[in-house]
């Protein structure tokens, strides 16, 4: 059977032969052909030729075009910082410089890079027809925050109208880029939302239901499929999410996949997921990541469930770590001799002798990478800003979880998700974005 009627299967909760496997692959994409992520990103013919080395290399159900959350913000007037190893950043909000929502329009075709990830997917679609291609858009909370910054937050409470307002325009250009992509050749459709993992299930209800929803029923107008993807600590939202009718939600190790697997299948949607990015894809072993997606596998079941990254994979994960999932996927003999090995990560948490000083407050962020996690970006972001109060009496650090260093850093700190910042060795704030009220507050009770 071939991958996409495979992964229409487990959109529609029937039973599969196999579990589908969908490596989400951004700038790994580049890694494997040797161009850097800038120069990945820019050009048609290098996304073709990383994403069909990777179909060759990984055997997947269904592939990413590009997985960059900043193309419809760039288009917007959003600056970005580009990375050689990262998708880019957005640095700029111009809501909150100066520019009217009023001014705001729906992009055309030919705008950005719009071009390149259209003929990207048309070229793929022709060259491997049945696999399920994935075209990627950014969800409107997160396009949101991008336009507006974390203003945003403040305004729910302050300027519900205003954000709805802008809520409704994000969801425009939702639907606007759905259509292009999905003309493209595209089988399904991931509305990637990041930073509703950042609101409560009220205010999710409020100001991005209305929206996602409408995003969902018009790719299934065109007769395609969907998916909802979050990351970070989102618990709280799952039920939120499937109640927008998507044909999938997709989540990453910050949630329990059995605590998704009953909710989603008791609301009738697909589910997938949570293979750890960073401990195990990018650090580990390949004896690791089989490990990883047996327990993956087994937990997720046979109806509904799609086996993935919780995110974009990094762009150094080795080869050897991916090919071992592979193994795992379409060879049951390797899954029960993976599932009797005895086996423990080296990974040890970190000493912290040293870290802390006398008369000086340090605050730790355990991120994913703020230079390409939207969460994690204006999380560090934040607690910087509001640090500055405090002049060098107040250290921020930063630990990146792509780095060995930071996972033993995450562990010696006890931290469970990401991001979250600690201050003084304890833990502050999980996956939320503190108003800078708060983070002043919590600073003040270290002195």
């Amino acid at each position: 059977m071939n991958g996409l009627k495979l992964l229409e299967q487990a959109f529609k909760l029937q039973e599969v032969e196999r579990i589908p496997w969908v490596p989400f692959v951004g700038v790994h994409g580049g890694n494997l052909i040797e161009v850097d992520a800038e120069a990945y990103l820019k050009n048609t013919d290098h996304i073709v030729n990383g994403i069909s080395k990777a179909i060759e290399l990984y055997k997947p159900d269904g592939i990413p075009v590009a997985f960059d959350l900043q193309i419809e913000a760039e288009i917007l007037g959003c600056k970005l910082a580009w990375s050689k190893d990262n998708p880019p950043a957005v640095v700029s909000h111009p809501l909150n410089e100066g520019v009217a929502l009023s001014d705001l329009k729906l992009p055309n075709a030919t705008d950005g890079r719009i071009p390149v990830v259209l003929e990207a997917a048309q070229q793929l679609k022709s060259k491997h027809p049945d696999l399920a291609i994935y075209g990627l858009i950014t969800g409107p909370f997160t396009l949101a925050l991008h336009l507006l910054g974390t203003d945003i937050f403040m305004k729910l409470f302050e300027d519900p109208d205003y954000v709805n307002e802008l809520m409704e325009f994000c969801a425009q250009v939702g639907i606007w880029h759905a259509e292009l992509l999905m003309d493209a050749g595209c089988d399904v459709i991931a509305v990637v939302d990041p930073m509703t993992s950042q609101i409560d299930p009220m205010s999710f209800e409020n100001f991005v239901s209305p929206f996602a929803t409408k995003v969902f029923e018009a790719i299934r107008a065109k007769g395609k499929y969907s998916s909802f993807f979050v990351c970070g600590h989102a618990q709280q939202n799952i039920e939120v999410m499937c109640d927008c009718k998507p044909d999938n939600v997709s989540i990453d190790e910050n949630i329990p996949l059995d605590f998704v697997k009953d909710i989603a299948l008791k609301k009738g949607i697909s589910f997938g997921g949570n293979m750890k990015l960073t401990s195990v894809l990018l650090l580990g072993n390949e004896m690791d990541s089989k490990k990883e997606a047996v327990t993956c596998l087994d937990q997720g079941g046979t109806k509904g469930f799609i086996l993935a990254p919780g995110c974009d994979l990094p762009m150094d994960t080795p080869v050897e770590n991916l090919k071992a999932v592979i193994e795992v996927v379409y060879d049951d003999y390797v899954r029960q001799v993976t599932r009797e090995m005895e086996h423990s990560s080296s990974l040890q948490p970190l000493s912290l002798d040293g870290h802390f000083v006398d008369g000086k407050v340090i605050v730790d962020v355990i991120t994913l990478d703020s230079s390409s996690c939207a969460p994690c970006q204006y999380m560090v972001e934040a607690v910087k800003h509001a640090a500055t109060e405090f002049g060098d009496k107040v250290e921020v650090i930063e630990h990146k979880i792509k780095d060995k260093e930071g996972i033993q850093m995450m562990l010696a700190l006890g931290v469970q998700n990401v991001p979250t910042t600690c201050i003084n060795g304890k833990v502050e704030f999980i996956s939320q974005i503190p108003p800078r009220t708060a983070i002043v507050e919590a600073i003040k009770k270290q002195f």
